[in-house]
C-alpha cells in the first residue's frame, strides 16, 4: 500500500479556491485538482495522472503569484514532490468506475456515496448538480407537512488551525416547501436522472402522515424510505430525536411507514442515546429494511464572553442544535460497530453517515459493515466536488488490495473491534522509534511525556530526544504530539517484566 508522504499540513494555507486562479495560471497542469486530491488524502492518485513531463523545473510559479494567498502556498513545490517523490512508487491503474458498483436494499447503485438528508439535496438543481458530479443518489431534506420557518443565523462551527471547519453546528429543521412541492422535484429527478437513487426522508406527526408520506414518495418517484427518527431540531411531542430515544415510537411509526409503502423503509437513528440497538431492534420489529446512522449529536458550541450567549445567537437567544463535521466520526464509528455486530440486523442495510470527508473516512465505516455512506458537513465546506477524490481514491485502494468487488470489503474490520478492554493483551509493550533526521528539537514530547506521560523522554545537549526504556510504557502520547511527524512505533514487543534501555 502507498505510504503517505504529503498532508494537509504542507499546504495549510491553501482555501481550495472556486474557479481556481492557479489553474488558470498554469500552462494545462491544473494545480487546484491536484492540491485538492491531497488535501482529501488522495496524492496517490493525483501523482499518477500526473503527465511525463511536468513543466514545472523550469518554470516561474506563475501559479503562485497568482494565487488569492501569494506566497503563501508553495504549489510548484507540491507539484514537484508529487512528481518526485510519490509517482515513482505508485502504479497506473484504469480509473475504470464499476469497481464500485453495489446495491442499496437490492437496487442497483453505480457507488456507495450518497449525500444525507440537509440542505445539500434540498432543491431540484442542488440534486441534479450532484449527479452529474458523480452522487449515486441523495436522502432528500425531510418531508414533512409541519410548516418550517427557519433562524437566522443557523450555523456555528469549531474551526481548526487553517481555518477549516472540524466541528459543525446547526439548529436547521426541515424542507421548507411543501409535500407537494417537493413531489414534484421527485418526479423531475426520477425523469432526468432514472439510474440515480431517490431516498425519501419524511417525518410525519402522526401515524397517519407517516403512512401517507410513505405512500406518497413511492408515488412520485423515491426508491427508498428513511424515517427521519433522529433530527435534534424537531422535539416537540413525537417528532425527531424524541422518538428515536423510544424503541416503542420508533417501532410503532416504523410499522405505520410501512404500511403505506412496498419500499424499503431504513430507520434513521438519534446517536443520543447510550446503545443504539434497542431502536434498531424495534425499526426492525417495525418492518425495516436496514438502519441508517448517526444523526447529528445534540450540543452547544461556545459562550460569548462579552454577550454570554452561545451560537448560533438569535436575538439573543440560542439552542441546543445538532453536531457534525469530521470530529464526531469516531462516535459515529462507534454506533456502526455496534449496530453491525447486532445479530438481529444481519443482512440488514446499514447507511452510514457522520464525519465522512475523504475515501479514508468512508472506507472505515464500509470495512465495519455499512453498505453505503452518506455525506454533507464536508459538501457544505467543499462543495459537490469532492465526489471526484471519493471515487478515485476508492478505486485506487481497492485495485491495490486485489479488490474486485466493493462490497468484498464489507465487515472485515469488524471482528478486530470489541466492547470490552478486556480482551486486549497487556504483557508487552510497543516502543517510539525516534528519526533523529526529521526531529527538529522542538521537545514538545519530552513536555507531554513529562506532565502527560510516564517521564520516559529527556533531551540531550544536541537537542536530541533520549528515551529511557525502564520508564517507557509504550503509551505513544509523544507519537501523537510530534509535530514533525518524526516519531514512529517500532515492530518489536518487548516483554513488560524486562524493560529495555534505549
Amino acid at each position: 500500500m502507498f505510504a503517505k508522504k504529503i498532508h494537509r499540513s504542507d499546504m495549510i494555507r491553501c482555501v481550495l479556491c472556486a474557479d481556481a486562479p492557479c489553474s488558470k495560471a498554469c500552462g494545462g497542469l491544473d494545480p487546484a485538482r491536484r492540491l485538492r486530491s491531497i488535501w482529501f488524502d488522495n496524492e496517490a492518485s493525483a501523482a499518477a495522472s500526473l503527465p511525463d513531463s511536468i513543466p514545472c523545473m523550469n518554470c516561474d510559479a506563475p501559479c503562485e503569484k497568482e494565487c488569492v494567498r501569494p506566497g503563501e502556498v508553495h504549489i510548484k513545490d507540491l507539484i514537484k514532490r508529487l512528481n518526485d517523490e510519490i509517482k515513482p512508487e505508485v502504479e497506473a491503474i484504469d480509473n475504470d468506475e464499476d469497481i464500485l458498483k453495489t446495491t442499496f436494499c437490492g437496487k442497483p447503485i453505480e457507488n456507495p456515496f450518497l449525500l444525507s438528508s440537509s440542505v445539500v439535496g434540498s432543491t431540484y438543481d442542488k440534486c441534479a448538480r450532484a449527479f452529474e458530479a458523480g452522487w449515486a443518489g441523495i436522502s432528500f431534506k425531510t418531508i414533512c407537512s409541519i410548516d418550517i420557518h427557519e433562524t437566522s443565523p443557523r450555523y456555528s462551527a469549531i474551526l481548526g488551525s487553517s481555518g477549516t471547519i472540524i466541528g459543525f453546528k446547526n439548529i436547521e429543521q426541515l424542507s421548507t416547501h411543501t409535500v407537494e412541492e417537493d413531489m414534484a422535484i421527485f418526479r423531475k429527478l426520477k425523469r432526468n436522472y432514472p439510474d440515480k437513487f431517490i431516498l425519501a426522508s419524511i417525518m410525519g406527526q402522526n401515524d397517519q402522515e407517516w403512512e401517507d408520506l410513505a405512500r406518497i414518495c413511492e408515488e412520485n418517484g423515491a426508491d427508498a424510505i428513511e424515517l427521519n427518527f433522529s433530527c435534534p431540531n424537531m422535539v416537540e411531542g413525537f417528532l425527531g430525536s424524541a422518538i428515536g430515544e423510544s424503541p416503542e415510537l420508533v417501532e410503532r411509526f416504523t410499522a405505520r411507514a410501512c404500511r403505506g409503502t412496498s419500499l424499503p423503509v431504513l430507520a434513521k437513528l438519534t446517536p443520543n442515546v447510550g446503545h443504539m440497538s434497542p431502536a434498531a431492534d424495534a425499526a426492525i420489529r417495525g418492518g425495516a429494511s436496514g438502519i441508517a446512522a448517526i444523526n447529528t449529536i445534540k450540543s452547544i458550541i461556545g459562550i460569548n464572553p462579552h454577550t454570554y450567549v452561545s451560537e448560533p445567537a438569535v436575538h439573543g437567544m440560542s439552542a441546543v442544535g445538532g453536531y457534525s463535521g469530521n470530529a464526531v466520526k469516531p462516535i459515529a464509528l462507534r454506533f456502526i460497530e455496534e449496530l453491525c455486530h447486532n445479530p438481529n440486523l444481519k443482512n440488514k442495510h446499514i447507511s452510514a453517515m457522520g464525519g465522512i470527508e475523504t475515501w479514508t473516512d468512508a472506507l472505515e465505516f464500509l470495512l465495519l459493515g455499512a453498505a453505503t455512506v452518506q455525506v454533507t458537513t464536508a459538501v457544505m465546506q467543499y462543495g459537490y466536488r469532492i465526489i471526484d477524490d471519493l471515487k478515485s481514491g476508492m478505486i485506487r485502494y481497492l485495485k491495490e488490495k486485489s479488490v474486485t468487488d466493493i462490497k468484498q470489503i464489507r465487515g472485515i474490520a469488524l471482528d478486530s473491534i470489541s466492547d470490552t478492554t478486556e480482551v486486549l493483551e497487556r504483557d508487552t509493550i510497543l516502543f517510539p522509534k525516534f528519526d533523529h533526521d526529521k526531529c527538529m528539537g522542538c521537545g514538545r514530547c519530552v513536555i507531554s511525556c513529562a506532565d502527560g506521560g510516564h517521564d520516559a523522554l529527556t533531551m540531550d545537549g544536541n537537542r536530541k530526544v533520549r528515551l529511557n526504556g525502564k520508564k517507557c510504557v509504550g503509551c505513544h502520547l509523544c507519537i501523537l504530539v510530534c509535530p514533525d511527524r518524526a516519531i514512529s512505533s517500532t515492530s518489536r514487543r518487548i516483554s513488560r517484566d524486562k524493560p529495555a534501555e534505549e
